[in-house]
């Protein structure tokens, strides 16, 4: 009876260590192979891709190149992991890969050593970032959608029932204080990646997309300070000459 809530407790506490681990106690290897904490990354938004050299979506390094090159200075990093489970569209060797991307697209964002994305040897770090954020399906009125979701089925009836990583290309993308938000499969319009990235860099920009319209209102008025800074706002909205002829009228009884 002893031993066995021994065990129960070492289960317990190894469960609490896998629950609290986070994407900042996660090692990776560089394109040389030494040893990088992504604790390194805290405070900045991350894009982390899965990518491959011989793929038809291969040409979206120069979208992420330019993403980079915008946002870099306002936090963003790109991280890219080779990965040469799709296809077998990532051949050779991590060096050959670099040196590949900077000659054909230039790129000035991390790469890191080759992984495995899905199965016994996936990297610590997809593992993680598909638990946080699993496959919510391609958009099926995209072409390019609609046949990667043809070619998969044919492979496996049941593939979008797993979180694993479907093709090359895929990008997740973390809030500058480590959380998971969103992923996005390779099909994917690339204006759509800027805009989340540009909503989590920037906090206007994040507030006016995350505004939802509610109409359910509690059953108390609104206290009168609040009111105030409202209306203080609202009167130094800009106008014509700054003239500001502004009239403010609150109203308070129902």
């Amino acid at each position: 009876m002893k031993r066995l809530l021994t065990i129960c407790l070492l289960l317990a506490a190894g469960m609490l260590t896998v629950a609290a681990q986070g994407i900042y106690d996660i090692q990776v290897k560089d394109d040389a192979g030494r040893d990088v904490s992504l604790g390194d990354y805290r405070g900045k938004v991350l894009l982390i891709v899965n990518t491959a050299t011989r793929c038809g979506f291969t040409p979206q390094y120069t979208e992420l190149e330019a993403l980079y090159k915008k946002y870099h200075a306002e936090g963003l990093e790109i991280l890219d992991f080779p990965c040469n489970q799709f296809g077998q569209q990532a051949p050779g060797s991590i060096r050959e890969i670099h040196e590949f991307c900077t000659a054909n697209y230039d790129i000035e964002f991390p790469q890191f050593d080759k992984i495995d994305v899905n199965g016994p040897q996936a990297s610590p770090l997809f593992t993680f970032l598909k638990a946080q954020q699993g496959f919510q399906g391609f958009d099926l009125s995209n072409p390019t959608g609609k046949m990667m979701d043809q070619m998969l089925r044919r492979q496996n009836a049941d593939y979008d029932k797993s979180s694993d990583v479907k093709w090359n290309f895929t990008k997740f993308l973390v809030t500058a204080d480590g959380r998971v938000i969103r992923r996005f499969e390779p099909t994917d319009d690339m204006k759509n990646v800027e805009m989340a990235v540009a909503a989590e860099l920037n906090p206007v920009i994040g507030a006016i997309m995350a505004r939802r319209s509610v109409r359910k209102y509690l059953d108390k008025p609104v206290e009168h300070e609040k009111l105030l800074t409202l209306a203080r706002c609202a009167i130094n909205a800009p106008s014509g000459m700054n003239a500001q002829p502004w009239l403010v009228r609150v109203v308070e009884d129902q």
